[in-house]
Parts: C-alpha cells; structure tokens; sequence
C-alpha cells in the first residue's frame, strides 16, 4: 500500500513514524514544501499541556495527551532526553478567572504531582509577580524542542524506510490522481482550510521571544486573556506571547514586544537583564475541535480513496501529537479491516 502523509510539523511526522513503524510493509512518503526548521512547531517552546483547544472534548485531550506524555516518559527513562530536547520541570499555572480552569482534568491527571497553590501561596505570588491570581496549580512536566524533536523523528522515519518529498500540494486530487496513492493522511495544520476545504480553520498568531536567561528553571504559565508565559527550553527561555485569531501577520511586531517584555519582567524582573536571542512569530492551526477522522474522497477522474485527517491542534501540537497519531493509526487498522472484508 501506498501511503503519503501531508505536512511535515510535528503533527505530520509523529503520523509518518507510526504508520511506518506499525505497518512496516507500507510504502510511506511524507509531502511537504515545509521541513524542520521552517515548520511552525521549530519556534515553540514544546511545553506538554493542552492550549488554544476551542471545543473538543476533555476526554480526547485527557487521552491523545496522556498517550503523548507517557511517550516522552519512556524516552526520558531511556536517556534519551538530549537527544530529543526533553526536559522534565515544574509549572505554575496561574488564573485570574474567579471560576478557575474549566479544563483542570485535562492535565492534571497526567502530569507529575499536581496540586492546587493554598490561598497564602497565592497570595506571595501576586505580591511578587504584580498580578491578581484566584486560582493556581503547580505540577512537573516535560517541554520536548521541536527544533531537536523534528529531526530525530525524521532519521527515525528515513531509517524505518520512509521517504520525504519536497513539493507543494494544492489539491488532494494531485495525490489521488496523478502519483496514486492508496492513502492520504492530511496533517496540513493551517493548510487545511486550503487542502481540504475546511473553512473552520482559523489562524492564531503567536510571538515569541527567546533570551539566555539560564536561571530560569520552570515556568509560568498565566491562563488569561492578556496572560504572559515563560518557559524554559535547553539553551534559552521562550518568553510569550499572543494568541490572535485570523492575523496572518509573520512578521514580529513592535507592540507585541512591549506587551511581551513587559509582563514577563513584572513576573520575573531578573530577565530585564536577559540577552534578547530572537524573536518569532508562528502561525497557529486554530479550530473549534481538533479533527481526527475518516473521509471518503473521490477525484473528477472518479479514482475514491480513505484520506484521514489529522490536524486543528492550536496551541498544543506538541501536547497531542504522538496520542493523535496512534488514533491515526488505529483508523488505518480499521480502514484495512475494512476493505479486507469487502
């Protein structure tokens, strides 16, 4: 069987590896114009926990992230952590919402000890940090870099078997018609407002900012509407960072700067002095659920083949990833079931 995986972020390669690894036999192409370190994951911090999510369910969250976590688990038991840019710390996660987190289930049943900051611990932190928080949690989880993780995932899928194809897809009918593909597995992220029609995807623009900063040892993860976070990666700290929907705009923007620096140095004031490394804007694949699914999808030429979905993860393609793939996975088993009995 022919295979092609559409997309090559982090969504698109964890698909590629596990469709490879599980269906060896499987003749397994990923197609992009887009490689590691020009995807949208390349800039993210890599954090695990669930944002920017919209709608989908908390028990799809709760078991494509819980999936992923213990995936980064078994590598981090393995000593494979440099390789792969994992690192395991601990988060405060921070509310200025009376009501608190709606999705506290969703990660805090997954991470390492969560529990929930007391009224005086609260309290010292708002003192310190500026802020008027009502709720917080504090718990240890991992941050896995994308800009390490993409190329490792793709010497594991090169070394599996599979190939990479540098080309840019416009139509699902090019894979279907013209290269014949028996499969098509559409992790496009953004893309597939174009690629599949899909009208529902919204862009979210994040800024970020790195700087050296290695006194930073966990982060601060502010759940507001004009929150601020900062997250400590390997060799710098990403410091954020804006959610905008519908904003195409890559460019880094002065404003958003100001809006950046300035509430990090109020949560943290020794990053004043912090080296400002780069500054980044990523483009969000945002949706009102993540889509995971099945679709029948004839061409004008009337040649019908399974494309299955994978993409609309927003904030938290890193958080779903391997768990969204091994759901791929499970519906390639049953597409095959299927037609094994037609």
């Amino acid at each position: 069987m022919r295979v092609t995986v559409v997309g090559a972020g982090v969504i698109g390669m964890t698909s590629a590896l596990a469709v490879k690894t599980n269906f060896p036999q499987f003749e397994v192409h990923v197609v992009s114009d887009e490689f590691s370190p020009a995807t949208t994951a390349d800039g993210s911090a890599g954090l695990w926990s669930p944002y920017l999510l919209g709608n989908t369910p908390f028990d799809k969250i709760l078991q494509w992230g819980g999936i992923t976590h213990r995936w980064l688990e078994k590598f981090w038991k393995a000593g494979l952590a440099p390789e792969i840019g994992l690192s395991l710390i601990p988060v405060y996660r921070v509310t200025s919402d009376p009501g608190g987190f709606p999705d506290v289930s969703t990660w805090t049943e997954t991470v390492y000890g969560a529990r929930k900051l007391s009224s005086s611990e609260l309290e010292k932190l708002n003192a310190e940090c500026k802020t008027s928080y009502k709720h917080g949690w504090m718990f240890l989880t991992y941050t896995v870099e994308p800009v390490r993780l993409l190329p490792w995932l793709t010497r594991q899928f090169l070394d599996a078997g599979g190939e990479l194809r540098n080309r840019k897809i416009h139509t699902l009918n090019e894979l279907i018609d013209d290269d014949k593909y028996d499969l098509i597995i559409n992790c496009t992220g953004l893309g597939a407002r174009e690629l599949a029609g899909d009208n529902t995807v919204k862009c979210i623009r994040g800024q970020v900012a790195r700087v050296r900063a290695p006194w930073v040892m966990h982060a601060h993860l502010a759940d507001d509407d004009d929150g601020n976070y900062i997250i400590p990666n390997t060799d710098s700290v990403v410091l954020g960072g804006t959610h905008q929907e519908n904003d195409f705009d890559r460019t880094p923007r002065k404003e958003d700067c100001e809006f950046i620096y300035n509430g990090c140095h109020r949560i943290l004031p020794s990053l004043k002095n912090a080296e400002v490394t780069n500054e980044w804007v990523g483009l969000r694949p945002g949706r009102h659920q993540v889509r995971i699914e099945a679709e029948a999808c004839k061409s004008p030429s009337g040649r019908e083949v399974t494309v299955i979905h994978n993409y609309g993860h927003g904030g938290s393609g890193v958080t779903l990833s391997w768990g969204s793939a091994m759901n791929v996975v499970n519906i390639v088993e049953s597409v095959m079931n299927l037609k094994s009995n037609l």
